[in-house]
């Protein structure tokens, strides 16, 4: 009796540690594919959907893919064709080339892809977040032109917020 509760104990563990293995995905491989799904944008207008792609694909060169985001309005495509670049997997490092001399660093944690820039007056963040079989994507825009500035009373340390002038956000599901 002894013998088959100990058996009956030793493969259920196996059982779920071979679960759990199977739940363990890698960025990006096992995230690469053709995404598609609405993009929301919000911004003093009021909202607009767009219909978006997200392409993540493989290339010849290791640790290279292509990254790409498409933006379906009234018919017409807008490509935005990037490369993404592993800088060090290890350390959740990437970079996003565009092929015009801008290259964004991007940094990889817990499966979200975070970057932050500055472009025109605004600073710009986004978020990729992967999942199984859809990503979550994410844009806010804030204007550094306007700009409010406060300081802690205890140490003095100075704050600058600035205000979100504009959001995209969708959820894309894998083809």
């Amino acid at each position: 009796m002894f013998m088959k509760q100990v058996l009956f104990f030793i493969i259920a563990f196996y059982s779920l540690f071979a679960q759990a293995q199977d739940r363990i995905l890698t960025f990006p491989d096992d995230y690469l594919g053709i995404y598609k799904g609405n993009l929301e944008i919000t911004n003093a207008k009021g909202k607009q959907h767009v219909e978006m792609e997200f392409h993540l694909i493989a290339t010849d060169s290791i640790g290279i893919y292509t990254y790409k985001i498409i933006y379906i309005q009234e018919g017409k495509r807008n490509h935005r064709n990037y490369t993404l670049k592993t800088i060090d997997a290890q350390k959740g490092e990437y970079a996003i080339d565009e092929h015009n001399g801008i290259i964004l660093g991007a940094k990889l944690v817990d499966n979200v892809l975070y970057n932050v820039f500055e472009v025109a007056g605004n600073l710009v963040t986004t978020t990729e977040a992967f999942f199984k079989d859809y990503i979550t994507f994410n844009v806010v825009f804030s204007s550094t032109k306007v700009k409010t500035i406060t300081k802690a009373t205890e140490v003095g340390t100075e704050v600058i917020s600035y205000p979100v002038t504009v959001t995209q956000k969708a959820t894309l599901k894998k083809q």
